[in-house]
């Protein structure tokens, strides 16, 4: 009886190991984000785990209040304005935002709360974009960049959410690893 139990234990245990997947450098990216003046503001970490993308952004030295976040289809940050960031990645050819039945973007994100001694931390799920190959993927041929606005996304106004002008940007790249 003992070794039944073992047995089925082990069956249960080995089975559980396909719910979550650990972080490998096949499945994790990240951006170095900076303001406009090239100065490093923040980090965004990326990882996929089966068919979504955990996306955590931390940054300082920001202007204070909601800030939309998107990410954008193009992996080029040249300042001062971003523009080389291109629009909003939309392999899909939707509206912007998430309360626009024509959208969203792939790329349309949550805002970011950006405290009054200028730090904040974005942490969501994305099942519209991928870190593997694929219509998705944040690593096609011109890669992606994560942009910070000016304002606030309203999540509903076709093309950017009234969001405002590029304050932030890292290009996302593949990581060497997983954060210890």
């Amino acid at each position: 009886m003992k070794r039944t139990s073992l047995a089925l234990l082990l069956v249960l245990l080995g089975g559980c190991s396909t719910f979550r997947q650990s972080p490998t450098t096949d499945n994790t990216a990240v951006a170095d984000v900076v303001d406009a003046q090239g100065k490093a503001v923040g980090t965004a970490n990326f990882v996929q785990l089966n068919d979504a993308v955990r996306i955590v952004l931390e940054v300082r030295g920001l202007p204070p209040g909601l800030k939309g976040v998107h990410i954008h289809e193009t992996g080029t940050c040249d300042g001062p304005g971003f523009t080389t960031a291109g629009a909003h990645f939309n392999p899909e050819s939707k509206q912007h935002g998430t309360l626009n039945p024509r959208g969203p973007h792939a790329g349309d994100l949550p805002n970011i709360n950006i405290g009054s001694d200028g730090s904040g931390r974005m942490e969501t799920a994305s099942k519209q974009v991928s870190l593997v190959a694929g219509p998705t993927s944040l690593f096609d041929a011109n890669g992606s960049a994560i942009v910070i606005h000016a304002a606030q996304d309203d999540f509903q106004t076709d093309p950017t959410g009234n969001s405002g002008a590029r304050i932030a940007c890292g290009v996302i790249r593949k990581s060497d690893g997983p954060k210890k």
